[in-house]
């Protein structure tokens, strides 16, 4: 998988903490960590949480990541903002077990995780242990076991439903505010990292004319 990186403003300090701690887990699994920045408080790029939500969808749509790791202070605001995105089933991880259980049944393609709250000393431990729980077992493989069925099942039905109720994103960036658009693609990295590997064409046209 390749997996993407996102900081907002509140956390950015803590990008290189969290990219080494992510890539220590999932890159002898065979994984790609991409880290879309923020790298520090002071860039120029100063991504909110409705920012990283819109970027996460960006990416995942597209196909130019097939996972998304983010956050902020407490990452309820990074939990809501890319839930209001398609293409995106994102949690709110708070600690190892959510780790498992959100991959093992809910089987989504994004996590938010608190970067503030109780994130003291051996943060990066918990941090550790999160993302081995989240990608070391695998997806959706049911918890518990005899679960598994219903919970595939409705997780299909949940898929579907977003289909209908959530608008095709290259819709949605014709009618976003251009300005919140164009900050949000304006990373340092951004141009480098998505356009070579972004699997539609119309939305890279679209956001290389802005």
């Amino acid at each position: 998988m390749r997996i993407a990186l996102i900081n907002e403003n509140s956390q950015a300090a803590k990008n290189s903490l969290i990219e080494a701690t992510l890539k220590k887990v999932v890159e002898p699994m065979g994984h790609t960590v991409v880290n879309y920045g923020m790298y520090t408080a002071e860039d120029a790029c100063q991504l909110t949480y409705v920012k990283v939500g819109l970027l996460a969808s960006l990416l995942l749509e597209t196909g130019a990541a097939d996972y998304v790791v983010t956050g902020c202070g407490t990452g309820e605001g990074a939990m809501l903002a890319c839930n209001s995105f398609p293409g995106v089933l994102c949690g709110h991880l708070a600690d190892p077990y959510d780790g498992y259980m959100f991959a093992q049944i809910n089987d989504g393609n994004c996590v938010a995780l608190p970067f503030a709250k109780d994130f003291g000393w051996g943060a990066e431990l918990k941090l550790e242990m999160i993302f081995q729980q989240l990608f070391g077992f695998g997806h959706g493989n049911g918890y518990p076991k005899e679960r598994v069925v219903p919970e595939q099942r409705n997780k299909k039905i949940l898929d579907q439903v977003k289909t209908v109720t959530y608008r095709p994103l290259l819709d949605i960036l014709h009618d976003i505010d251009q300005d919140i658009l164009k900050e949000t693609i304006s990373g340092e990295k951004f141009a480098e990292l998505f356009y070579p590997v972004c699997r539609d064409e119309q939305i890279a046209a679209y956001l290389k004319n802005l």
